[in-house]
């Protein structure tokens, strides 16, 4: 059977489900068939022809069953779809076949008062559960910058932290998601309902291992944050201060440091003009007090901004983790980016690299909690010079003793910390034993069958 005859065969039984919408021209096609990926050259080459076969939107859990026994049937690629924010092509079938778009599944199923937590169906936005958690005293922990337009399937499934990781860390960390609702691609597909240590493998996965319809998840108090700059003439004396409101007795949900280069690029409300480094913080208004006492006696330039205003989409949010490499490439788009955990202490491995790139690269750090510790995550703006200066770089910030999650990668491993996980690979044979699932992007996976 040729490609084009299976293809047929599958969009005919789909065509039969209700509750499915189906999309087969061209231009649907090409439209989920991407994310933002063209952040990396790299990954522009290698993905700019990958496209699904068929286009599919369920409207019920019930439903996505059915789509994963014809997909297991055909043994038809299946690749799921959140609001495709990733950058490293997570969602962007290899080898064609059925992109499911989950942006159908949106209910919020239930909030528990007593607990905070509080259980969603993954198509949802992450805006909108933060505006329902605010209704009732909650907020989410963890938000991308992407926050306004990404969906918590995605975000679980390909993202791994970003604003309010000062304070709760990374998305893997225990503690955050506490039970998932699945379909598996088995003959014939369950619905299971998995706790938090068997989700754990599902966490960070890109879709490989189990279709997400449900997630139950921790929220935090609700807290009206301050926007403030403190912007430093020295890089060396910002690094420093960034670190000391980091660890210092302050309620932090976004530290973030921009070389005066990113800086004089930024939109008008990130602050008034100074030529200088800057951090953009976002505090409790407890915490204001102390920020601005420790700039001053730094010697730095403080500024109160006044509290969020979450429906403006102008807030210092905005220009904070790959929303900054999102302004700069608008201004530039032959600015890329890296993503790093950095040595400590941190300013040497700067300076060494920032000696023989020059201009060429434009430092960015975001204050994160790894393993209980304060650390400072970088990802820096890098003009690109082509794949050997790029992969000349990602070997200096290794030597150097950075961690680098490499965004220039399309496989789970490779942008993450590099080592297969075999907790991942054994789900995806327990959940997925033929493979169908957003299939090459799991690399323990491809090593098992080959």
């Amino acid at each position: 059977m040729t490609n084009t005859e299976k293809v047929a065969l599958v969009l005919s039984e789909l065509k039969s489900l209700s509750d499915l919408e189906i999309y087969h021209k061209t231009s649907d096609l090409k439209r989920f068939s991407k994310d933002f990926f063209d952040y990396s050259p790299i990954l522009i080459n290698e993905l700019k022809d990958c496209l699904a076969d068929i286009v599919v939107r369920p409207l019920s859990v019930d439903v996505i069953i059915l789509v994963a026994q014809i997909c297991n049937k055909f043994s038809t690629p299946l690749t799921l779809r959140g609001s495709g924010t990733g950058n490293y092509g997570q969602c962007v079938p290899l080898r064609g076949g059925v992109v499911m778009v989950m942006s159908g599944l949106r209910k919020i199923r239930s909030f528990d008062s007593k607990s905070g937590e509080i259980t969603v169906e993954s198509g949802c936005l992450l805006r909108d559960i933060n505006d329902e958690l605010i209704q009732h005293g909650r907020q989410l922990r963890l938000l991308p910058s992407t926050w306004r337009s990404a969906s918590i399937g995605g975000f679980i499934a390909g993202g791994s932290g970003g604003i309010g990781s000062v304070r709760w860390g990374f998305l893997r960390d225990p503690g955050h998601l506490q039970a998932l609702e699945i379909v598996t691609t088995e003959d014939p597909p369950r619905k299971l309902e998995l706790n938090a240590n068997n989700s754990e493998a599902l966490n960070h996965a890109y879709g490989t291992n189990g279709i997400i319809t449900a997630l139950t998840f921790t929220t935090a108090p609700y807290v009206k944050w301050q926007q403030i700059v403190v912007d430093c003439c020295e890089w060396n004396q910002a690094v420093e201060l960034l670190s000391k409101f980091s660890c210092a007795a302050l309620e932090l949900y976004l530290g973030t440091l921009l070389e005066k280069e990113i800086v004089n690029s930024l939109p008008h409300w990130s602050g008034k003009p100074s030529g200088k480094h800057r951090i953009l913080l976002l505090v409790s208004p407890d915490s204001v007090s102390t920020i601005e006492r420790l700039a001053k006696s730094a010697g730095a330039d403080f500024d109160d901004l006044g509290s969020e205003n979450l429906k403006a989409g102008t807030g210092l949010r905005e220009l904070s983790w790959n929303h900054t490499t999102l302004h700069m490439r608008g201004i530039d788009p032959d600015w890329t980016y890296l993503q790093m955990l950095l040595p400590q202490p941190e300013s040497e491995m700067m300076r060494k690299l920032k000696s023989e790139w020059g201009s060429n690269l434009l430092w960015h750090l975001e204050c994160v909690r790894q393993n209980g510790v304060q650390r400072l995550a970088s990802l820096p703006l890098v003009k690109w010079q082509g794949e050997e200066a790029m992969n000349l770089l990602i070997s200096q910030c290794k030597e150097l003793g950075a961690v680098i999650f490499n965004p220039h990668t399309i496989t789970v491993e490779d942008g993450g910390l590099g080592v297969v996980d075999a907790d991942q690979v054994q789900a995806k044979s327990n959940f997925d034993p033929k493979g169908i699932l957003n299939p090459g992007k799991l690399k323990g996976w491809n090593i098992k069958v080959n």
